[in-house]
């Protein structure tokens, strides 16, 4: 039951913080922010409960955390650049 709500909060992630990037807003980047919480909360306990390979799972967690890192942070910049030529 953890791992489909591990990868639905992931999946759910992925597309929030692609939203975000295309239509940045401060909304936005607070759920992506608690997604990606979950997700990497969610994938320390599957590994702590389970007998998984830890190179595997953080192969896959770095690249993952990598990408929506990368999404919020373009949003981020998208939204700061936004706000300044508004004023």
């Amino acid at each position: 039951m953890i791992l489909i709500l591990h990868i639905s909060i992931a999946l759910a992630s992925i597309l929030q913080t692609s939203y975000t990037l295309f239509s940045p807003s401060k909304n936005g980047l607070r759920v992506s922010y608690a997604l990606l919480g979950l997700t990497l909360a969610s994938g320390t306990f599957l590994v702590y409960i389970t007998a998984s390979h830890i190179l595997e799972t953080c192969v896959m967690g770095l690249l993952y955390t990598g990408f929506i890192a990368f999404g919020i942070a373009r949003a981020r910049h998208m939204l700061a650049k936004d706000s300044v030529s508004a004023t």
